[in-house]
């Protein structure tokens, strides 16, 4: 059986944009750790550290680093792989599926709660359609993820992810 969403605009945050780069090339980008580092932060934010084992149950683990030299490990667990077409994961479960607590994310410590990601990619006439959803356990998760500044950042970083691979990767 398929697994189902079904959207919930108190819950979720999400954005579709058209980039002008290969599928392909933005799924490489999602899925091999040197490739994924030079991105993933919006500037002056780094990624210092990536592990990915990209396979349902598998580890998908980022260290960011702030302007100010202090370091965020992020850890989570990837829920659905389908080669260039989506990624699921999730901070609610390490690797293996194990439990996980919540944990400061995207470099506040004030920002702890459980989500769930997708980045689904499809192509388009003029390159490819990308969908960024992150579903929140709870209200006020999403609302302090929406404070943070989700389509800003999530957005800086993919624009970053697009001139990486124009630079040529």
């Amino acid at each position: 059986m398929k697994p189902t969403y079904q959207p919930d605009s108190k819950l979720d945050l999400s954005f579709t944009r058209v980039v002008d780069v290969p599928r392909s090339l933005v799924w490489r980008a999602w899925t091999e750790p040197e490739l994924l580092k030079p991105w993933f932060c919006p500037l002056p934010w780094k990624t210092i550290a990536c592990a990915i084992d990209l396979r349902p149950g598998g580890v998908f683990r980022t260290t960011m680093q702030s302007p100010e030299g202090l370091e965020y490990p992020n850890e989570g667990c990837y829920l659905e792989v389908i080669p260039n077409e989506k990624l699921v994961w999730t901070n609610a479960l390490l690797a293996g599926y194990r439990p996980s607590k919540p944990a400061a994310t995207c470099g506040s410590d004030d920002a702890e709660f459980l989500f769930t990601a997708a980045v689904e990619l499809a192509d388009h006439a003029h390159g490819t359609r990308y969908t960024a959803t992150v579903i929140h356990a709870d209200e006020a998760g999403c609302k302090q993820h929406a404070a943070m500044g989700f389509e800003g950042g999530w957005g800086t970083a993919l624009d970053q992810l697009v001139a990486m691979i124009k630079k040529g990767i």
